[in-house]
Parts: C-alpha cells; sequence; structure tokens
C-alpha cells in the first residue's frame, strides 16, 4: 500500500523533472533546486472505507475525487479499479482475492489510472492480465506504464491500410487479405481452427520485425501452455507476447487482459513499430464483462447484457491503426476472434464485432469435418480493405480466383447427377475440385509470397486441369521444390520486390507445364 502511494508521489516529481527540459540554463542547477523546493502534493490521495464487498466487487464510501478507472489500494494490499461512480459511494473491481478485504476496512487513492508496466523485456514472456510475468523466468524491468483505457487515434493521426500483413495461409492472403492497421475478425463454431489461423499468421511473421501479442481471454490454462511450447518450439516466442486471463481468473481479470494487451501493443507502435493483436476471444470477454455489470446492479438489456456491450469491444478494436508518418508510422493489426453457436453470425455479439472491424473470415464447420482446411467459407468472408493490402504480385497472380470458385460453388450442386453432365461442366468441376484442393494447408506450414504466387499462377491458368484433384495438393508441392531449386533468382525477385512480371508470370506456368507432364509420367511409370 505504501509502495503504491510512493508510486503516486513519484509520478509527481517526474512530470516536474520532465518540464525542466524545456527551459535554459545548467541542467544539473535547475534540477537541485527543483528537487529542493518540491513538496509533494497530497491532493488526489484520499482514504475511504469499504461498505460491502463480494464476488470480486467492493463498495466503497468517503471520496469525492475519484474518478472513473483509477485504481484504489485496499488495506490488505490488494488493487481495484473503480467502475461505477454513484452519489456518496462507488464500486471497484478487484483484482485479488476478495476474502482478504473486509467491511469496515481502509482504502486509498493513488492518483492514477488503471495501467500496465510496457517495455522491451515483455517480448518473449507470457504475463497475466496486471503484467506481472508468469513464466517463471523472474522479474520484468518496465520502461514506462501506459493506461489500458486511451482514445482511439483520431483521423489525422493515421493513414490509409497499405501494407500487407502475410498469415501466410493461401486462402486468406489471395482473396481476404489483411492489412497493416487492419481489423479482421476470425469467426466460427468451437473447434473449427480460429486459433489456428491466429497462430500460423504469428508464425509467419518470423523476420518481419513484427511483435506478436497473444492475449489469452477465459481459455483453459493447459490450452495456454500448449500455444507458448509451440511457439517456443517453433522460436516464435523470440518476438511475441503472451498475455494470459484463463477461466480460474476472475472475471474482473478477463475484462481488463485485452486491454492491457492493447497498451503494450500501443507502446510498440507509438514508437514506429509493427504490432499483431490476437484476441481470444471476445465472446468469453462479453461474458466476462455480462458478469460484473449484473453484480454491479446494471440493467440487463439482450441477452442479460447490458447497453454498453458494443461500445466495450469498439473502443477496444478502434485503437488498432495504422499511424501517420508524424508520429513514426507504426501500426497495430488486430485479429479479434469471436465463436458462435451453430455458425448463427446473426447473433448479439457477433453482429456486434462483425459492423466494427475491417471484415471477417468466416469457419464452417461443415467444411472443417469435410477436410477442407483452413474451412474458410468464401461466400460469407471478406476484407474491406482488400486488394490495397496485397503486393502487386498477389494482386496479379490472384486473378478471379473468388469469381471461379463461386461458380464451382454453384455448379456443385449438380456433381450428384455427374453422369449426365456435359464435358465443359465436368471440367469445371473438376477444376473448382482441384482449386479447393489446392488451398488446403497443413498447421504450422505457412506459405512464403513467391510459393503463392506461384501456386496461383499455376492453378489459375489450368496447369493442374489433368491432375485427379485429390493428388493436386502432391503436384503442388512437386511444383514448389522445382522452382525454388531451378529459379531462385525469380523467388528471389518476388519476395524482394514484391512485384510480378509479365516474363515470370509465363515462366512459371511454362515450368508448371512441365512439372505436371513430368509427375504424370512418373505416377504413369
Amino acid at each position: 500500500m505504501d509502495k503504491e502511494y510512493t508510486a503516486a508521489k513519484l509520478d509527481q516529481l517526474e512530470k516536474l523533472l520532465i518540464g525542466l527540459a524545456s527551459q535554459e540554463g545548467d541542467m544539473v542547477s535547475l534540477m537541485r533546486d527543483a528537487l529542493n523546493q518540491w513538496q509533494p502534493s497530497d491532493a488526489r490521495v484520499e482514504v475511504g472505507t469499504v461498505v460491502s464487498v463480494g464476488d470480486g466487487i467492493a463498495t466503497v464510501t468517503g471520496f469525492s475525487s475519484v474518478v472513473y478507472g483509477e485504481i484504489l489500494i485496499f488495506q490488505s494490499g490488494i488493487r481495484g479499479m473503480v467502475q461505477e461512480l454513484k452519489r456518496g459511494e462507488l464500486s471497484c473491481i478487484l483484482f485479488g482475492d476478495d476474502q482478504l478485504i473486509s467491511e469496515g476496512s481502509k482504502v486509498k487513492s493513488t492518483g492514477r489510472v488503471a495501467g500496465i508496466p510496457v517495455g522491451e523485456e515483455y517480448i518473449g514472456r507470457v504475463v497475466d492480465a496486471l503484467g506481472t510475468p508468469i513464466d517463471g523466468k523472474g522479474k520484468i524491468r518496465a520502461e514506462g506504464y501506459f493506461p489500458v483505457e486511451t482514445p482511439a487515434p483520431g483521423i489525422i493521426d493515421r493513414q490509409p491500410v497499405n501494407r500487407p500483413m502475410e498469415t501466410g495461409i493461401l486462402a486468406i492472403d489471395a482473396m481476404f487479405p489483411i492489412g497493416r492497421g487492419q481489423r479482421e475478425l476470425i469467426i466460427g463454431d468451437r473447434q473449427t481452427g480460429k486459433t489456428a489461423i491466429a497462430l500460423d499468421t504469428i508464425l509467419n511473421q518470423q523476420g518481419k520485425n513484427v511483435i506478436c501479442i497473444y492475449v489469452a481471454i477465459g481459455q483453459k490454462a493447459s490450452s495456454v501452455a500448449q500455444l507458448a511450447a509451440t511457439l517456443r518450439r517453433r522460436h516464435a516466442m523470440e518476438y511475441s507476447i503472451i498475455v494470459n486471463a484463463t477461466a480460474s481468473d476472475s472475471a474482473p481479470l478477463q475484462y481488463i487482459a485485452p486491454y492491457a494487451g492493447c497498451a503494450l501493443g500501443e507502446y510498440f507502435m507509438r514508437k514506429g513499430r509493427d504490432v499483431l493483436i490476437v484476441y481470444d476471444d471476445l465472446s468469453k470477454h462479453a461474458i466476462a464483462y455480462r458478469a460484473l455489470s449484473l453484480l454491479l446492479e446494471r440493467s440487463p438489456g439482450r441477452e442479460a447484457y447490458p447497453g454498453d456491450v458494443f461500445y466495450l469491444h469498439s473502443r477496444l478494436l478502434e485503437r488498432s491503426a495504422h499511424l501517420s508518418d508524424k508520429l513514426g508510422g507504426g501500426s497495430m493489426t488486430a485479429l479479434p476472434i469471436v465463436e458462435t453457436q451453430a455458425g448463427d453470425v446473426s447473433a448479439y455479439i457477433p453482429t456486434n464485432i462483425i459492423s466494427i472491424t475491417d471484415g471477417q473470415i468466416f469457419l464452417e464447420r461443415e467444411l472443417f469435418f469435410a477436410g477442407q482446411r483452413p474451412a474458410v467459407n468464401v461466400g460469407l468472408s471478406v476484407s474491406r480493405v482488400g486488394g490495397a493490402a496485397q503486393t502487386k504480385a498477389m494482386k496479379k497472380a490472384a486473378g478471379a480466383i473468388r469469381l471461379d470458385l463461386a461458380q464451382y460453388r454453384e455448379m456443385e450442386v449438380f456433381t450428384q447427377f455427374s453422369s449426365d453432365l456435359d464435358d465443359m461442366t465436368g471440367q469445371l468441376l473438376q477444376y473448382g475440385e482441384g482449386l479447393m484442393q489446392l488451398l488446403k494447408q497443413e498447421q504450422y506450414c505457412p506459405y512464403r509470397q513467391y510459393e503463392q504466387v506461384v501456386l496461383l499462377c499455376a492453378a489459375l491458368s489450368h496447369a493442374f486441369q489433368s491432375v485427379p484433384p485429390r493428388e493436386v495438393t502432391e503436384a503442388a508441392h512437386e511444383l514448389l521444390r522445382e522452382i525454388a531449386q531451378d529459379y531462385p533468382e525469380l523467388c528471389d525477385e518476388i519476395e524482394r520486390t514484391g512485384s510480378l512480371s509479365e516474363e515470370n508470370q509465363q515462366e512459371i506456368i511454362r515450368a508448371a507445364k512441365r512439372c505436371v507432364e513430368a509427375w504424370q509420367a512418373r505416377q504413369a511409370g
């Protein structure tokens, strides 16, 4: 308790010393004079009394100048955050065991709003919602303190989303590209591969100078530990941070976790870095907030959610942006995850978040169990940034793949009558099925940009038309091996420049046709 009180006083001193930087004269003399004359102000430090406590909520009286979101320190050392201001009393959510707080005990204000320590040393670590390390690797030296709730950057402070954030997943990068600073929702039923897409995207950022933050909200501790182990095994924790509020944590910690992760991301974004942040998942975040709101006796609305549940997520996701060059040009890309029930994207929370984000990737249960993984529904998925977030090479290579797949889906209903189909329709169905097979991709195997360009150029030129659909994946991998071995300069040029010349495109198509002919000859032999 005294430590927090001291921290508030030191904050006052820090602001005073920072103000000296704009003054002229000998800095040492100025600092000496300022320290000799400085007296800590107690204007914001008040002492109140606990009226009632229970279910992670404490009602306190005796304060006159405490603000929303301010941190209070209870006599037992437990911290709380002011969440409700009423006449004569206030309610705060507790970040600790409420059994350590009793009625009549004292509580102090700190004069500082809820925040999280930030710094470079957080990279590679697993922390809780308050920024405390929980991975057993020792303390983290903080370089600053960022409020968990801050206003989103304004229009003038942003610039257009025009740089790609490659996921390494062919189905997404070709048809629903994600840009740096975008908010792309990943939505689908339970166990349809939502976290797998986010994890592959994190793995694909290796060597691209992107800080990845994974916020686990209401997940099982074993699942988060397994994910952290996967990132370490694949050397992705070297540029990643995990903020963990498990299902066993209290509702206040689950509520604050995504805002804490966002504050960490803002620290790096303000330094001109690119950040990718995953919120897994916001359905559980809304449930935690609903529990808090009901305990705070707020009026329940639709499905018992409070009326401001839309604002709960909009003020979080709006903080993702591509900052202007004047502010360093950093970006924060958000991948919120939402779980649906029986594929119902028109439910309350899903529709709220769909309206906030810049597009969604819808994962369909039927596709998943049919073996189409990632199970991306091409019809319901969309990116509202589109080609602006693609390199010239990807845009040129992707061509009309969405149109071809839409045409295939319309004709697919006739497959049960395949004996009565003409040759042209049969070829169209075979081509479409081959495209669907090409879009299948194993987990932890993201494609590089040149690999995606090669596959798209080959597929859309009908180079795989003569290959049986179920063998397209094998033929495609054979093509990638040959391209990497025989055309290293072409691969390097695509990776380096992000462009695809007409000559290179034709070279890829010729190589694909030669590869398919050789592959068929080996299969026949």
